[in-house]
């Protein structure tokens, strides 16, 4: 399921009112998704090279995965992915999720320690992966004004 963080499906905040509407958007879904437990914050680092970099975003060194496996060495490309586990707070990642909505980070992932639920925030939104089909109608519902109008819901 996908939620704009702004309404009008607005991608950019301008303002400081429009960040803080981003920030509760973000905020209130994560907290539903994780009141209470432990998540992973997973942030993924493009290079050119397969070696990982010395020093990465929040959280330690978890996985290495290549993003082009071109034949040509010159051509290949990787996601290092750094993960970091932490007690789900509201609030907690506001300086990353700014980030994300100013575009400045990209590809960030927080899930349970179960990898149940998946939360994908973009700038512009989030997408929303959950365990059941009920489950998804229930915070779809809850949160019908975040949805796009395109048809296809993007």
């Amino acid at each position: 399921m996908r939620f704009h963080s702004l309404p009008k499906s607005k991608r950019y905040p301008e303002n400081e009112s429009e960040y803080a509407v981003v920030l509760e958007r973000y905020n209130t879904v994560l907290d539903e998704l994780f009141a209470g437990v432990d998540v992973y914050v997973i942030i993924p680092v493009w290079a050119a090279e397969a070696e990982v970099p010395s020093s990465g975003p929040d959280g330690g060194y978890w996985r290495t995965l290549p993003v082009n496996d071109d034949p040509d060495p010159e051509f290949r490309t990787y996601w290092h992915l750094f993960a970091a586990r932490r007690p789900w707070r509201y609030g907690c990642l506001d300086e990353r999720l700014r980030d994300v909505a100013d575009d400045k980070v990209a590809g960030v992932l927080v899930t349970d320690t179960q990898m149940r639920r998946l939360y994908h925030p973009y700038d512009g939104g989030a997408d929303v992966f959950l365990a059941s089909p009920e489950e998804r109608d229930r915070m779809r519902d809850r949160h019908a004004d975040w949805l796009s109008s395109h048809p296809l819901g993007f």
